[in-house]
């Protein structure tokens, strides 16, 4: 599935990754073909300059192996990765070293994270030793100066991680990716492990500081109003594939995959009589395929309420969804026979 914008930062053009799961004294004698998990299959997309997409998807989907992926912390098998204009696919030496100072990231989990023996001087300076090679006075002003953006104090600079609370812990890594001046950076569900008032402050904070720098976010995430809050555009995701992409007001508003449909009725609700879309609240089927056996055709049909014949053989194809330049889906039901 692709769906390009004016003048992309980033471009994922059929991105393929699979990973080999055999283990053991047996496993050079196994059939490789059975151990076999495609994390992703055939993804495209683009990000504008300045834009927030965000990616949204059921644990396991792929979404985090799609950020190493473009990061170039793993390789990926087919595809290709545009950055600025510029074939990063198979980036290495100087031009890795490059591309990574203007491509950061900001993970899940803040403590796991944090060197717990380094202190927050030395964590957040060091990529600025690495990529600007600053001088060690450089690097502790500059740390300094960057803690009081992101809501600490300079006094802090000596601390450990472990005298930190998670939403701080979350802000010195925030101010590690930020330190060096990207231009795009993949914030891999960096509030999931908060609770939910520290989350509203990441957030905002995240918000601010895309607006100052002039950020480009992929944003990860599986919680809907989360992501819908920080992106302009939405991307689904199912068992390696990206099945639906909009605005956020489309995707939440009017979603148009079952899938899609299925996140925002699987969201608890006060008012229990509300609908998705002005239709009943739709409910999968069963349990997710396995990715070491995904089904042919549409890969969600073992799970849709309105799987059709056609659905079990033929991969669907993207098409745009009426009212929306901008809205695409692959799905049987909006492919004209």
């Amino acid at each position: 599935m692709s769906v390009h914008t004016t003048g992309p930062l980033i471009e994922a053009r059929g991105l393929s990754k699979t990973f080999d799961t055999r283990k053991g004294l047996f496993a050079r004698w196994m059939v490789r073909s059975d151990f076999r998990v495609q994390a992703l299959n055939a993804v495209s997309f683009s990000i504008a300059r300045g834009e927030t997409l965000g990616l949204i998807g059921e644990s396991g989907c792929g979404k985090s192996t799609l950020a190493r992926v473009l990061l170039q912390l793993q390789a990926a098998d087919d595809g290709r990765i545009v950055f600025n204009g510029e074939d990063v696919t198979s980036a290495a030496g100087q031009q890795l070293k490059r591309m990574r100072r203007r491509m950061q990231i900001i993970f899940q989990d803040p403590y796991a994270s944090l060197n717990p023996r380094q202190t927050v001087e030395q964590i957040v300076g060091l990529p600025l030793r690495i990529h600007m090679r600053a001088s060690r006075r450089q690097a502790r002003d500059e740390v300094a100066a960057m803690l009081e953006r992101v809501g600490l104090r300079s006094a802090h600079l000596n601390r450990f991680p472990h005298q930190f609370s998670g939403g701080q812990r979350q802000r010195i890594g925030v101010a590690r990716a930020l330190i060096v001046k990207p231009e795009f950076v993949v914030c891999d569900e960096p509030v999931s492990a908060l609770d939910v008032s520290i989350q509203a402050q990441i957030l905002h904070l995240l918000q601010e500081l895309r607006r100052d720098f002039g950020l480009t976010f992929l944003f990860i995430g599986h919680n809907l109003s989360v992501v819908g809050y920080v992106s302009d555009r939405m991307a689904v995701m199912y068992l390696g594939e990206i099945v639906e992409t909009g605005t956020a007001r489309e995707i939440l508003n009017q979603p148009a995959h079952p899938y899609t449909k299925s996140l925002l009725a699987a969201v608890p609700r006060l008012d229990a009589a509300r609908r998705v879309a002005g239709e009943a609240r739709e409910r999968p089927h069963g349990e997710p395929a396995s990715p070491l056996r995904p089904p042919p055709g549409c890969r969600f049909h073992t799970r849709c309420p309105h799987v059709m014949p056609v659905c079990k053989t033929q991969v669907p194809q993207t098409v745009i969804v009426d009212g929306g330049a901008s809205h695409a889906v692959a799905c049987h039901l909006y492919t004209k026979p």
